[in-house]
């Protein structure tokens, strides 16, 4: 399974919704009927976006579809992003960059783009 992201930001009318109905976007999330995707959060939130939601479903197109069915429920706009963990990432980080690196300032030969 992998794990999204979705940044939500309320639109006019999922603002009308939490008036009616300040749950709606809970029933929204967990009335998805894909058994495949599970809710493991949902948090309200300051700043640019309302709500995220904590997802994972076995892939990309899975979690699109939750995403856009959640949209259309709760009325609101999602920014859906894929997150890996740390742990999973292969390549080891090296600061301070490679001696060879084209980028670094000890190189004063210009280069080509």
């Amino acid at each position: 399974m992998s794990t999204y992201f979705l940044l939500m930001t309320l639109t006019q009318e999922g603002r009308n919704l939490m008036h009616d109905d300040p749950e709606v976007i809970l029933h929204a999330a967990h009335s998805s009927e894909n058994p495949e995707v599970h809710c493991m959060g949902l948090y309200a939130v300051l700043g640019e976006h309302d709500f995220i939601t904590v997802l994972e479903a076995p892939d990309n197109e899975t979690a699109a579809r939750f995403s856009i069915e959640l949209g259309s429920k709760a009325g609101v706009d999602i920014k859906t992003v894929p997150a890996i963990p740390v742990s999973r990432l292969d390549q080891r980080i090296q600061w301070p960059p490679p001696d060879d690196d084209p980028f670094s300032e000890g190189n004063t030969e210009e280069q080509e783009l």
